[in-house]
Order: C-alpha cells, then structure tokens, then sequence
C-alpha cells in the first residue's frame, strides 16, 4: 500500500492494548538524486542489521521468545479464531512493540492474556526444527524454561528499576550486567574514571559488565566481540554506503564509525562523534550505534539505535532562528553566570523527514534528538539538534478530532490550545534540543552527571532542558523573529506542559504505580514544583467542574519566573553534581502520583478510546535493478504491523539466541 496523497493517507492503522500503530510520509524522498538514494539504501540496511541487538540488551530471553513466538504465528495449525489465539497474537504484537516482553515506557513485564496452559498446548503442535533450540534441548524443555519466564511474576518483573533504596542493578532485567550487584558495579566505573580528565570517554557505553569468580570485566560490544554478527553486517553495510557519501567529511566520519565498530575504542567512538557534529551540509544524515542509556538504571551502558533521515529543507530554513538564539539565550538565561557556557556557538539545527528508524528508536519514536551526549564535546564542537518533522506531524494528524482537548481543557483553553497547540509542541521540541541540551556547564573538576548524579542524571538533564524551553518560549523576542506569532503560542505550551505534567501522562500508569521513567518524572518534577511554589499567589489554580478536575494558570509571566527559578537550582545541580539536591528535588516531586486524580484521568480517557501511546510502521524501501545494478530505490508505506515484523524477523536477524 503506498497511499501517499494527504487526503486518503491512512495514519493510523490498528490499536491494541494501550498502543496505537501509526504510520508517517517521508516528503521529498523521490526527489534525492540517484546517488543519494543509493545512499541511503545501504544506511537503511545497516539500520535493520542491527535491530536484534536492542532485543537482547532489553532481556537476555528476548531473542529467544521473539523467535519462539513467531514461530508458533508461522507453524500453528490449530484454532486461529479462539479468544486464547486473539490474546497470544496480542500479546505477541506487544512484545513486538517493546523491543522484548517488558513494557517499552513502564518496563514492567507484560502480562498475557492467554493461560500458561495454552501456551503449552501451541508448543504441542510445533515441530522442533521450527523452534529455536540449542544443541541437546527439547521443544518441552524450551517450553518450560520459557513459560516460566513469561508467566512467573517473580521472574524479572521490570527491565528497569529506579526505585530508591533498591540495588537498582539486582531489580532491573535489563541485560547490560551479570554476577555484580550496584555497588560492585559503581565502584569498578569509579576505579576506571578520571574526575580530572578533560575529554573523558564515555565508559561503559558499548559493553556489558560481568563478574565470573572475583574477575569483573566489560564484554565490548564490536565485530570480533559481543553482538559481532550483527556489528558485522552492520560494517558491511556501512562501507558500502561510504562510496555514496555526499562530501568527503560524511566520508571520513563514516570510516571513523566503522573503525570504532571494528575496535570498540570508546576514544574512536568520541572522533567519530565530533566528525559527525561538524558536517551540517549534507542533505542525508544518520545515526547508528549504542546513544542513549536511559536503559541502563546506573546510566553508563548505550542502547543501539539508528535513524536515517534527509533534511526537510522548508521546516528547517524556517526554524533555523532557534539555533542562531543559543548565544542570545545562554546571555539572558537566568541561571547563574559560573554554570554558563563561555561559548555558545556550533549548535546546528534541522528538521528532518525520517527514513526509517530501528533500535531503541522503534517502533516508539522520539520526537527530537540532541548529540552528541559526552558534555565536553558539546562545548568544545557543538551539537547536533533536530526536530522529525514528520513523526511529529504523523501524531499531530492521528490525534486530530480525538476529544481530548475537549475533555482535558477549559473552555478558554480550548480555542489557544487548537490554534496554536501543533506550532508550540514544535518550537518547544527546538528549544529543548538545540538551546536546552547545548546549554550550561559542568564546573572544572566535577565528573559526568552519571559518576556525580548516577540514577537522577537523566531526569535532571531532560528538566533542564524543558525548563530552558519553557523559560523562553513565551520570551517576546521570539515573536520579534517571527518564530511565533504572539504570545499566545507560549502560553498554549503552558497550558499544555501543566495539564500534561500534573495529570495527562498519567494515563500511561496502572493503579498503584509511582513515577519511573525519566521523561515522566522530567515533567511532574517540573509542573509539581512550580503548582507548590506558586500556591500563595494562586499562579496555578486546581479547578474542579462537573466533577472533573482542570487546571487553569493565572499569572504566566509569574510562571515563568517559576520555571526560571527551578532552571537555576536543576543547572546548579548538574554544575556542580550535587547528588542529594538531584535526589530530594526528584522523589519530592517527581515520583509519587496522587492516586485519587490518577483514577480520574483514567476514567475520562477511557471515554475517548485512545490508546496512551503510539509507534510506528517503517517505510519500505526497494532497490529496483536492472541486471546486477541498482538504478533505483523506491518507497513504500506498509499498513500491516504483523507482516512487518514477520518481514524483520526472516530477512534482518542476525545474533544468536539464549535459552539456558
């Protein structure tokens, strides 16, 4: 299916559970000259190659209970039209969506809505040779090691653990440790790190750490070492891609990846990253390799991730103006003048139509991405920002006649929030990237957030960057650039930024559960914050109407006076790695959740019928040959969230397995 037309473009194809599967359009893509499509051909192979790799960080079992539940999808032949099938294939397509069977946002295991029972009936009609057994194994061995995997609630009940007070790394499923507890592991990370060190790498990101007798050591992830035969393809696909770079500064930076794939040197990995940061010029960018450690509940170890993309050329001379603010913000920001970048030039920013995701990338997508993440390289060479301007406008458009603004918003929200609500998520995501992330210091001799803040780092870092977007976005010289058209825009962030922060999100708890995820606690960190500081002057007031719970801010030059203040506390904290100000500010603020409201927001969305969170369908591409040469690549849209996967599984997997 390939309707690209807007008006009979099908966004949104299915819902199941609490997930909707989405669909986006890359704009332009039929226009990128051979050579560029050629391009990005091999940087959509290499972005696939890697997709088990995110699988097997997730859980060790993962791999092993993906293939075995497609298997069972492939070779069932009994009842497919049963109540057990419709919940074995929606569980199936849960695990499909979190990369592995713990829940993608609140990382607590997946329950089936199918009997362990019947589980053991659909092994029954299975051959062996369609299983994913290791040498000696039965398919009733498998079947029982995996269902108690799978059913039992003692056994790794959450991929990641925050919970204060727990040994974080004996709670968590996550795969990036074995044989080591928490402290174990952050006394060998602080036996390994230099506080003093200038342009410290950034340790632990590509390796597992593991204990066997007293040894403790890093299992680097490369292409003679761990998750080698997919590293490999990976390479393969990379140095074929190179022959097609679009200048020779995309050339070297491709050749420094695939030297830090070859040699798992984190110094490498780092000359990569300040090669890619400085080429701006090239029409298709990528990302590819081991990025964000929100996975990881120490924050050292990088999940692998790829996304392919090409400038949105019009988006981006657009709002260009948000990087050529970074100076002027870093001057007027309110926070104080020692925690301040000295230079704040090099920040780049584009909006980007997205060719394809994998990784910890999909199927839920981000919104915006600010690299490189090592601090010292952003100061010294900048960062790269950018907004996918096409994701953002997929969700934009299968959220339109929703009901929600309707439910959740004052009457006199109403109007501001449709008219400008679309334009400030988007200049919102600019700041956050461009001006948030690039902004501040870290103080001469205080190491990385994650040696100094360890399990808060990734909260604070994500209010940092919220509260510089929320200082500024209502600031009246954006409207003197032409960014936004009035004040109105900023002030339809705040509307939505407090109702989201206080009561929206929590639609993505189950009852009885706190705050854990970073981007969650970011946002309640903020909103609670701001809700008590300005109780005395009612700058926020908690309304209640028709039973139903709404609230409206009164002042919003007094609120951003709040946000201004919690943004000099929250860089202080990351400054100077103020450990217990980044822990009280988050368990004070971030964590607990007012259960009675969170019952009530969940009531009134269940009214709505949409489902908390989405991801997304890949675009696929095809290489159209004549002979042995490729003379095109065409694209495609697939509105089928099973076959995709199916497809993934029989043409893009490539590590092997653990069922021990």
């Amino acid at each position: 299916m390939n309707d690209t037309a807007s008006d009979n473009f099908i966004w949104q194809t299915e819902q199941f559970a609490d997930i909707r599967i989405l669909r986006y359009k890359t704009e332009g893509f039929e226009k990128l000259s051979p050579q560029q499509k050629l391009f990005v051909w091999h940087l959509y192979n290499a972005a696939l190659a890697g997709r088990d790799i995110i699988w097997d960080q997730n859980y060790k079992y993962n791999l092993t209970i993906r293939r075995t539940l497609e298997a069972i999808f492939l070779h069932y032949r009994g009842d497919r039209t049963s109540n057990e099938w419709n919940s074995f294939m929606e569980y199936t397509k849960r695990v499909w969506f979190s990369n592995g069977i713990h829940h993608h946002y609140s990382m607590e295991k997946l329950v089936p809505g199918f009997s362990e029972t019947y589980f053991h009936n659909l092994f029954d009609d299975l051959r062996e040779e369609n299983l994913p057994l290791k040498a000696g194994q039965t398919a009733a061995q498998l079947c029982d090691l995996l269902a108690a995997v799978i059913f039992d609630p003692e056994i790794a009940p959450k991929r990641v653990n925050l919970e204060e007070g727990k040994d974080l790394i004996a709670t968590s499923a996550c795969n990036f440790y074995e044989g080591l507890g928490q402290a174990e592991a952050e006394v060998f990370y602080e036996s390994i790190s230099d506080p003093s060190d200038k342009k410290p790498v950034s340790i632990g990101l590509n390796s597992k750490l593991v204990k066997k007798g007293k040894e403790i050591k890093e299992l680097i992830y490369k292409a003679d070492g761990r998750y080698g035969k997919a590293i490999r393809k990976i390479v393969i696909w990379l140095e074929k891609a190179k022959v097609f770079s679009e200048s020779e500064l995309q050339r070297q930076s491709i050749q420094k990846l695939i030297d830090f794939y070859e040699s798992g040197d984190l110094k490498t990995f780092d000359e990569y990253s300040i090669l890619w940061v400085q080429d701006t010029d090239s029409e298709v960018d990528f990302v590819n390799g081991f990025i964000e450690v929100y996975g990881d509940p120490l924050g050292y170890h990088g999940a692998w991730q790829s996304v392919v993309s090409m400038r949105d050329e019009e988006a981006t001379k657009r709002f260009s103006l948000i990087s050529e603010l970074a100076g002027w913000c870093e001057e007027q920001s309110p926070i104080d003048p020692s925690h301040k970048r000295d230079d704040a030039k090099g920040i780049s920013y584009k909006v980007i139509q997205v060719i394809v995701e994998a990784g910890d990338n999909a199927p839920s997508s981000p919104i915006g991405v600010n690299l490189p993440n090592a601090d010292w390289i952003r100061e010294a060479h900048g960062s790269k920002s950018v907004s996918l301007g096409n994701i953002e406008d997929a969700y934009e458009m299968a959220s339109r006649s929703s009901g929600s603004i309707e439910e959740f918003y004052l009457p006199e929200q109403q109007e501001r929030i449709r008219k400008y609500g679309a334009i400030a998520s988007k200049i919102h995501t600019g700041l956050h990237e461009v001006i948030g992330h690039g902004s501040g210091k870290i103080l001469p001799g205080v190491g990385t957030p994650k040696e100094t803040l360890k399990s808060y780092s990734n909260t604070i870092e994500e209010a940092r960057a919220d509260l510089v977007a929320l200082y500024f976005i209502i600031d009246p010289k954006l409207s003197e650039l032409g960014l936004t058209e009035s004040i109105e825009t900023g002030k339809a962030e705040y509307d939505g930024f407090i109702l989201n922060g206080l009561m929206r999100q929590l639609v993505r708890l189950e009852p009885g559960q706190q705050i854990e995820e970073s981007h969650m606690r970011n946002r309640q960190l903020i909103a609670q914050w701001v809700y008590e500081k300005g109780a005395q002057t009612n700058v926020i007031e908690k309304v209640v109407l028709d039973k139903k719970t709404f609230f409206r801010i009164n002042d919003y030059n007094k609120l951003r006076e709040l946000f201004g203040q919690l943004l000099k506390e929250v860089q202080r904290i990351k400054s100077e790695g103020d450990y217990e100000a980044a822990r009280n500010l988050v368990e004070t603020y971030g964590v607990k959740v007012d259960q009675k409201l969170h019952s009530e927001v969940v009531e009134r969305w269940k009214k709505l019928n949409i489902a908390p969170f989405a991801g997304f369908l890949q675009p696929q591409l095809q290489a159209v040959r004549q002979e042995s040469r490729i003379v095109d690549v065409v694209i495609s849209y697939p509105d089928n969230f099973t076959n995709q996967m199916m497809y993934y599984a029989q043409n893009h997997s490539f590590l092997p397995f653990l069922n021990d």
